[in-house]
């Protein structure tokens, strides 16, 4: 896979421009010596020497190229270098001081060939660089040796240690890179789940408040139209509590909106809350409903009390529609460590083992709101039934809710006085559907 090379960093930039000069300033002092001592090949070492920088001018591509991590063509950088290399051994023969651009040709042979063949040209360099200088001088010594090669050694740690800076600096911009796109993605991953989980959220609310009043609305009319024209006046209460009805589903639906609790909420206690629930509908429908409590007054938070009232909603309205029952009782109790809510009726029943997968569009979406509701808050939530032996919708909240369910603590819950409550004695009419 191509990849396109990063642009010249100014460290870059700055190390072109730097060999640069030393060719052309090199290159300068062979030529202005040879004239200055008017030796006998003066004009050839000029005229080599710009050949010499003609030749050069044609790589800085292939250097600029090196130099951004990217290896140019071996051949093509083979041919330059070995062009290059061939012209400053002719002006390495005609000049001794063409002895001084060797070290410059050091860094183009380790930036632009492979390893192993850019330490053989430095090597083959360095040693044509003291030949050369030797043969100038006459004579050959250690220091002759010593200079090229010294001058080799630290080309080679130069550019291997500029090789490995850069090799580390890429590998941290990938890793940036890296970093970044999965931030990125883990950004787009948790508006994700927010949004699925606040869509989760609406179709509980919206199933347990709006599509529960409208059901109820329905059946009301219903009535209504099964009560006309023979008793206009069943019919009337039956439109009169429909009215009531669409009052209380268009409070929740501003609600809803409004991201604000429940309005059944506002201003009592979870008890007077589940009291008027089963007060209205036992008005609204041909199903006795009582309400009960046990254990004394219990605080609890808002998102508890928004659960429970949540999931007696959806268990009464399912009463209404499905279970065919007489009577039914919610009952809210504390024991220790926990608050209990139960809803019971003496309907038809059914099979736990049979129940459909939630189907929103035909209503069978209200048990897995329901327990989705607790499970988020830590409880749990039991159905027991028999065919005809009614049904108990028994849910379970602990009052030190498990860390990270996202409920504020119990102590920091509403603490209004609950108005005195003594249970009343009697039980329901179908006691083998009681808990």
């Amino acid at each position: 896979m191509n990849t396109v090379a990063p642009a010249p960093t100014p460290v870059t930039r700055t190390l072109t421009w730097c060999l640069h000069l030393l060719v052309v300033g090199l290159l300068l002092l062979a030529g202005g010596r040879a004239v200055a001592d008017g030796g006998p090949h003066a004009g050839w070492t000029v005229a080599v020497a710009a050949a010499c920088a003609l030749v050069y001018a044609a790589g800085p591509v292939l250097w600029g190229t090196a130099l951004r991590g990217n290896r140019p063509s071996r051949r093509a950088a083979a041919l330059w270098s070995a062009a290059l290399g061939a012209v400053w051994l002719v002006l390495l023969a005609l000049s001794a001081d063409a002895v001084w651009v060797a070290f410059p040709l050091y860094f183009l042979q380790l930036h632009l060939l492979p390893r192993r063949v850019a330490l053989a040209a430095v090597a083959a360099t360095a040693a044509a660089a003291a030949a050369g200088f030797a043969a100038h001088r006459g004579s050959f010594g250690a220091a002759m040796a010593i200079g090229p090669a010294l001058g080799a050694a630290v080309a080679v740690a130069v550019v291997w240690g500029y090789q490995a800076l850069y090799r580390e600096s890429e590998q941290r911009r990938r890793l940036i890179e890296e970093l970044t796109a999965t931030r990125a993605d883990l950004d787009r991953a948790q508006h994700t789940a927010g949004v699925l989980a606040e869509r989760e959220r609406l179709a509980r609310e919206i199933h347990d408040t709006l599509a529960q009043g409208f059901s109820s609305i329905q059946l009301l009319l219903r009535a209504a139209e099964r009560a006309l024209p023979d008793a206009p006046e069943t019919a009337a209460r039956h439109v009169d509590q429909a009215r009531q009805a669409a009052v209380d589903n268009l409070a929740e639906a501003r609600r809803l909106v409004a991201a604000l609790a429940p309005p059944a909420l506002e201003g009592t206690t979870l008890a007077d809350a589940l009291d008027r629930l089963c007060a209205t509908t036992g008005a609204r429908h041909r199903l006795a409903v009582r309400f009960r409590r046990t254990g004394g007054p219990a605080p609890l938070p808002t998102a508890y009390e928004v659960a429970l009232l949540r999931v007696a909603q959806s268990a009464l309205a399912d009463t209404v529609r499905h279970a065919g029952a007489t009577t039914a009782e919610v009952t809210l109790d504390r024991p220790r460590d926990h608050v209990v809510l139960r809803v019971a009726d003496d309907g038809r029943g059914f099979d736990p083992g049979l129940l459909p997968a939630p189907d929103p569009e035909n209503g069978g979406f209200g048990l897995a709101a329901m327990r989705a509701r607790i499970d988020a808050l830590g409880g749990d939530l039991t159905v027991a039934s028999t065919p005809d032996q009614g049904t108990v919708l028994t849910a379970r909240l602990p009052l030190t809710p498990p860390t990270g369910h996202g409920t504020e603590p119990v102590a920091a819950a509403r603490t209004e006085p609950e108005t005195e409550y003594k249970p009343e004695p009697e039980t329901m009419t179908n006691p083998e559907a009681r808990p």
